[in-house]
């Protein structure tokens, strides 16, 4: 066996200078200090075996050199040269020197090329890229942690099935190809040979087809010329009927010309006589017109008689109201008298007096041209001389009147400011009120708000917490229907199984406490993979019933027979007779025993005893050849089963795994498939509920609609009541106040123009009397000659008189109105009378008219008659003629539609080609059209092939009803054509075509079938050497990784199982790794603990080097995550295989590891004086001594206590 004599290191990394390590033994050590260098021993073994720069933990060659890395290289090259003895202790010298960038091989001194230097490693055992011999720092933590991909990466490359990868690639990139070639060109062979059948066939349909359309084309040629001889018919009567017609007609026409002569006479008789009544008409209307001249010039003296009458009534009623008044005055004035009846006697009597020779002397002045001359210049000179009194006066008049008017505008404005005071005050109370309730719907407002918000809040998270939860659920219940259809259990079981459960059930209910269930309920497979083997193992008894004793067993048996159901088999825990298990068989490799990869209920442990019984001895093995190799390689024949359920017995019977098998295995399922359907029967119940949840979402939006109806009202109504607030109440406020001040000013102005009136009126009055006086004195001889006063007692009683004069005037201009009044009523009488005159003699003539008018309505009437019945004959004449148009028309069309249709019309006379190819209608007209009927009048046609019987009908309805029976013939072979696909008319020109075209289908398909066939070969040889390489490695380490699991454990009931997810190309896909550890459940890798994960990934480690054995093995801290009771587990297990197996160098920084090893290497980091090494390598000594002494006494405790095993 080869092993690593030491390592011999110059200026690589740490290093500087020459440095030898070693010599190494078998298990060896290396410690020291953290950041000493000992993981450079690590990079310098992997340098020195040709591992790239990346995985030595540096980014360039150059770096390695010691110093390099801070800019002080110590030289420009660093070499590192490793020393390995072989079998036969022959020592090989690999060498490798960095420079610049580049490296330099060596073998024994002599330089080689990097593939021969790989060679020559591999030769002793070592594969670099497998790296079969290293484990850097923190490998097995990533190992642990690695998915399924990334382990069968690293499988394939131990394997080198990597190698093949490319080529597996391309060849199944090309077998792909060449299949879709194939399938391409058998998709044309299959058209192809569908083509060649279509044209047989549609050659037969073409035939059948062509049958049916010469069928139609005679039938629908009998119904032409059968149409054609009947249209020819009724044209022939047409004619004839339109001939008499025509000439009834013209017998009608020539009454009708002599009744239009004498109507002609007549209306000349009539116009003459209707002309001079006329005439009279016109000189009626020309004294009408004189008449209507005169009537208005009498209408308005007329009218201008009423307007002096309703003057002169004015002026009466006026005269009657003054007479009143001074009636009612005078009685007044007697009242007062009475009233004032204490006055002095004396008053009374002076002032009747003044009256009475006041009212003397005012009716009896009369003044001459003199004394009126006087008077006038007198008033001129009182005019000028009062002229500035009358302008004061006058002035104070217009002053006063302002006033007066200003002060009635004043008190007007003061009741208008009075009544908006009060509008403003009621405004301003309204406004309040206003407010008030704006106040209250607000806050009324805002406990809803709040109302409404919280319950939106619920809700909104009710329906939250529905939605996530119906998303839950939905997860999974999708995850709950995928396992059910994954397990492809049925959905509905069978009349049989319901009724052996109900049984079941029956004797659960009447022994709850002696039977135990089904044997298949009670346990299961510790793995997925094992439960066919399991299956198979069971046999008979998987669906057993456990009892606790054979008394149940009995009762049940009974039960089951009153209830005539299906006999059931009984295990009775007390009377089974368990043969003791082979512990022996738990040792051997790649087999398990039955009974250890089945987990029993812990409810019932007693069922372990049954699982015993049922299995026995058997085994259980990953494959079929493992399966065989332990069932007959050994010394002894042994039961065993493969996981495909092919069971070797010990007869020699190998029985194998089938349908029926696969579907029994199924059952072990079916317990998990039950709690499934019972998730999913919850699970729908849930959703269910969670569906009317969601109804209401329409709740939640109508809370929504009203929270924002309740928010626009609400801004709405704050928007409102702080514009009144802010607004509306201080401008009532500041109107009220305005009015109140401009009523104050109101009433000041009222007062002070009051008193400024009555000032004025008093100057006024002194003004009047002074200006009265001055005139008083002015008139004041001129009022004595006359006999007056004063002057205005005269100037009254002339006003009076003046007035009574007027009226006078008046009365005698209405008596000349009434004498031209009369005049103008005299004239239009002896109009009037002219115009009766003529109106008589217009009598007389309107009845000569009348009489004109008689006759020539009695010969009008005559000729109408005679009209309407020429009228009549005319609209017959045109109806036959529309008809026989219609018939000529109908003829055309018949001709066209055969001449379309290429019917073969046989003809006496004329031609085909005389049909015109102008479709026409009822509105065609024309001298072409004409042109078009004449061609077609004079063809003769040859109606033979209708038959004598068919020309024979004379009956139109017989025609009638033939025409039907043909048409109903003709509509059922249109119906078979047109069901019938129309066929290829070219088939039989296509056949060649088609032949040759499926002859050189057919060679390019043979053509890519031999291709293809070549590349499956190619590809499947590929796939097989892959597939070779990768599972050789794979079962390799899949069977010994159990075994070192369980010794690194030091347990037996620990396992360590890989299984792949595609057994066919295990390459493809992951590879997953489980681990059973001693004690507890199985979990996943994920799950266990860090301890837990680096056993496992050094049982991984181990078992994949036991495939590609190095002769030494160098780990680097690999004991980082582990207890001191799993570090002792992995230093034994080291130390038994650098006994037996490979060398073991370690890097490691605890105790309890390095302290059980061969040899010990120190590393440090800095070179120290030469009496610190002495004395330190004194101390080293000293203590190595007490570690073999400890290393000796641990060795015979651990044999101490292995020897009881």
């Amino acid at each position: 066996m080869g092993y690593l004599k030491q390592l011999e290191v110059e200026n690589f990394k740490s290093w500087r200078g020459k440095q030898i390590i070693g010599p190494f033994k078998r298990f060896n050590c290396i410690i020291g200090t953290n950041g000493s260098g000992k993981s450079n021993v690590m990079d310098a073994l992997g340098f020195v075996m040709g591992e790239r720069v990346s995985s030595l933990r540096v980014k360039h060659t150059r770096d390695l050199v010691h110093g390099a890395h801070i800019g002080k290289a110590a030289s420009a090259t660093a070499s590192v040269t490793m020393r390995f003895c072989n079998d036969i202790d022959q020592e090989v010298v690999f060498s490798r020197t960095i420079s610049g960038d580049s490296s330099e091989y060596r073998v024994n001194g002599r330089q080689v090329t990097l593939t021969k230097y790989t060679g020559e490693l591999e030769k002793i055992g070592i594969v670099v890229k497998a790296r079969n011999c290293l484990v850097f720092q923190g490998a097995v933590e990533s190992i642990a942690m690695m998915s399924a991909k990334e382990r069968t990466k690293m499988f394939e490359r131990i394997s080198n099935s990597s190698e093949l990868a490319k080529q597996y690639d391309a060849k199944l990139a090309a077998l792909q190809k060449a299949k879709e070639d194939t399938q391409f060109h058998f998709n044309r062979k299959r058209a192809a040979a569908a083509e060649k059948k279509q044209v047989f066939k549609d050659k037969t349909e073409a035939e059948k087809y062509q049958t049916l359309v010469d069928e139609l084309g005679e039938s629908k040629l009998q119904i032409s010329l059968l149409q054609l001889y009947r249209n020819e018919r009724r044209i022939e009567a047409l004619s004839e009927s339109l001939r008499e017609k025509q000439e009834a007609a013209t017998t009608v026409k020539g009454t009708v010309d002599v009744w239009e002569q004498a109507v002609k006479v007549s209306r000349k008789e009539h116009g003459r006589v209707t002309r001079e009544l006329q005439k009279l008409e016109k000189e009626i209307r020309s004294q009408e017109q004189i008449l209507s001249q005169q009537r208005p010039q009498y209408i308005k003296a007329k009218v201008n008689t009423a307007h002096h009458q309703h003057k002169a009534q004015e002026a009466r009623a006026s005269l009657q109201k003054s007479l009143k008044q001074q009636a009612k005055k005078e009685q007044d004035l007697q009242e007062l008298e009475r009233e004032l009846v204490e006055l002095e006697k004396a008053w009374k009597t002076y002032e009747r007096e003044m009256e009475e020779r006041g009212a003397q002397m005012g009716a009896g002045v009369q003044l001459d041209e003199a004394q009126l001359e006087r008077y006038k210049e007198l008033k001129e000179l009182a005019r000028k001389q009062g002229a500035v009194l009358v302008q004061k006066a006058e002035k104070l008049h217009w002053e006063v009147k302002a006033d007066r008017e200003k002060l009635e505008f004043d008190k007007r404005r003061k009741g208008e400011v009075m009544a908006n005071i009060k509008h403003s005050e009621t405004q301003l109370d309204d406004l309040n009120k206003r407010a008030g309730k704006l106040e209250e719907y607000v806050n009324t407002s805002n406990k809803a708000l709040d109302e409404q918000r919280e319950q939106e809040e619920l809700l909104a998270k009710e329906l939250e917490r529905g939605r996530i939860r119906l998303q839950e659920l939905n997860e999974e219940l999708a995850q709950v229907l995928g396992e059910l259809q994954n397990a492809h259990m049925d959905s509905q079981e069978n009349r049989r199984k319901q009724k052996r459960d109900e049984v079941f059930e029956s004797l659960r209910r009447f022994y709850p406490d002696a039977v135990y269930g089904r044997l298949v309920d009670l346990c299961q497979p510790i793995h997925k993979k094992y439960q066919l083997a399991v299956t198979k193992a069971f046999g008979r008894y998987m669906n057993a019933i456990v009892v606790s004793s054979a008394k149940v067993a009995r009762d049940c048996i009974k039960f089951i027979k009153e209830e005539r159901a299906e006999p059931e088999t009984f295990l009775p825990i007390d009377y089974l007779d368990v043969s003791p298990l082979n512990e022996r068989l738990r040792e051997m490799r790649g087999a398990k025993m039955v009974v250890d990869v089945v987990q029993c209920s812990q409810n019932a442990p007693q069922i372990k005893r049954v699982v015993q019984f049922v299995c026995g001895n058997a085994l259980v093995c990953e494959t079929l050849k493992d399966a065989r190799n332990v069932a007959f390689g050994g010394p002894e024949r042994l039961k065993t089963i493969a996981l495909d359920g092919t069971m070797f017995s010990k007869s020699g019977v190998i029985s194998g795994g089938s349908v029926h098998l696969r579907s029994k295995a199924r059952r072990w399922e079916e317990k998990e498939m039950i709690g499934l359907k019972e998730r999913k029967e919850q699970l729908t119940a849930e959703l269910r509920e969670l569906m009317k949840m969601r109804r209401k979402e329409a709740e939640l939006k109508q809370i929504r609609a009203q929270v924002q109806g309740i928010q626009t009202r609400l801004k709405y109504t704050n928007s409102e009541l702080e514009t009144i607030r802010k607004r509306s109440i201080p401008a009532c406020h500041a109107e009220i106040s305005r009015l109140e001040s401009e009523l104050l000013n109101l009433e000041s102005h009222i007062v002070m123009q009051a008193e400024n009136v009555q000032v004025k009126d008093s100057e006024m009055k002194a003004i009047k009397e002074k200006a009265n006086q001055l005139e008083d004195t002015v008139f004041l001889d001129f009022c004595a000659a006359i006999g007056v006063a004063n002057i205005r007692e005269y100037e009254q009683d002339y006003m009076r008189q003046e007035e009574e004069l007027e009226e006078k005037r008046k009365r005698d201009n209405g008596g000349a109105v009434f004498r031209e009044e009369e005049r103008l009523l005299a004239i239009v009488d002896e109009t009037q009378a002219k115009i009766q005159e003529l109106k008589n003699l217009l009598l007389g003539q309107k009845a000569c008219v009348n009489d004109a008018k008689a006759e020539l309505d009695r010969k009008v009437r005559g000729h109408q008659e005679k009209s309407r019945e020429l009228v009549k004959q005319q609209k017959e004449l045109i109806s036959a003629e529309t008809a026989l148009e219609q018939q000529r028309l109908c003829k055309h069309n018949l001709l066209l539609s055969c001449k379309i249709e290429n019917l073969p019309l046989t003809l006496l006379s004329g031609s085909v080609d005389d049909i015109s190819d102008i479709q026409l209608d009822s509105e065609s007209q024309g001298t072409s059209t004409l042109d078009i009927y004449e061609r077609e009048a004079e063809m003769v046609f040859d109606y033979g092939p209708l038959g004598d019987e068919l020309e024979s009908l004379t009956e139109e309805d017989e025609m009638e009803a033939q025409l039907e029976i043909m048409n109903e013939k003709v509509s059922h072979l249109e119906k078979l054509i047109q069901v019938s696909k129309p066929p290829n008319m070219k088939a039989l020109e296509k056949m060649r075509e088609v032949k040759d075209s499926f002859r050189g289908v057919m060679d390019a398909f043979e053509a890519s079938t031999r291709v293809t066939k070549k590349c499956n070969q190619e590809f499947e040889q590929v796939k097989a050497k892959r597939f070779h390489l990768f599972n050789q490695c794979f079962e390799h380490v899949s069977v010994a990784i159990t075994q070192i699991y369980k010794q690194l454990c030091r347990n037996d009931s620990a396992q360590a199982i890989l299984s792949a997810e595609n057994p066919d190309e295990p390459y493809l896909d992951g590879i997953s790794y489980n681990c059973v550890a001693p004690g507890k459940r199985f979990m996943a890798m994920d799950n266990l603990s860090g301890g837990e994960k680096a056993i496992a990934a050094l049982a991984l480690v181990f078992a994949i080097h036991s495939f590609r054995p190095a002769p030494f093995f160098v780990l680097d801290e690999v004991d980082a995550a582990l207890d001191n009771t799993n570090i002792g587990k992995v230093t034994n297990f080291i130390r038994e295989q650098s006994r037996e197996n490979f060398q073991i160098i370690v890097i490691s920084l605890k105790e309890e590891f390095y302290s059980r090893s061969d040899a010990l290497l120190g590393v440090y980091s800095e070179v120290k004086k030469l009496q610190e090494l002495e004395r330190e390598k004194d101390c080293l000594w000293m203590g190595l001594q007490a570690l073999d002494q400890a290393r000796a006494w641990l060795c015979c405790k651990l044999e101490q206590n292995q020897q009881p095993q």
